[in-house]
C-alpha cells in the first residue's frame, strides 16, 4: 500500500477529499480502497450538475470481484468529473490519489471538518 497523503481528508467510507480553491472539493477513493477492489473495470460517476448529499452514494466503482457504492463527502453541487478513469479504470489502480473522481461545488466546507484526519485513517485502516 502507497504512502497516504497528509494533506487529504478522508471518508469513513475511504473516499478521500482535497479542498481546491472557491469551496471546491476533489473527491477520489483511497489507496486502501482500490487495493481491496483489486483491478478496476468499471466506473459510473455522477452527471455534471448534479446535487450530491453528504456519506449519500453518487457514484458506483466495479472491481473484478465486486461493485462498491462512493459517496461524497461533502454536500453540493458536482462541477467536474473525471472523463479519463471512465474511459480506463486502472488509472485509479495505478495511482489512486492522482486518479480523482469527481469535483464537487460545496454547499458548506464546513462539512469537510467531519472528516478524518491523515492519522485518524491510517489508524483506521490498520487495525
Amino acid at each position: 500500500m502507497g504512502l497516504l497523503p497528509e494533506h487529504l481528508k478522508y471518508a469513513l467510507s475511504h473516499e478521500w477529499a482535497q479542498v481546491e480553491d472557491d469551496s471546491v472539493v476533489r473527491v477520489g477513493i483511497t489507496d486502501f480502497a482500490q487495493e481491496e477492489l483489486g483491478d478496476l473495470v468499471c466506473v459510473t460517476l455522477p452527471e455534471i450538475g448534479q446535487h450530491v448529499t453528504a456519506n449519500e452514494s453518487c457514484a458506483t466503482i466495479e472491481s473484478v470481484k465486486t461493485a462498491s457504492d462512493i459517496s461524497s463527502p461533502v454536500s453540493g453541487e458536482i462541477i467536474s468529473i473525471n472523463q479519463a478513469v471512465i474511459d480506463d479504470p486502472e488509472k485509479i489502480n495505478d495511482s489512486a490519489y492522482e486518479a480523482w473522481l469527481f469535483c464537487v461545488k460545496a454547499d458548506d466546507l464546513l462539512e469537510i471538518e467531519k472528516l478524518l484526519s491523515f492519522a485518524a485513517y491510517e489508524t483506521m485502516i490498520a487495525a
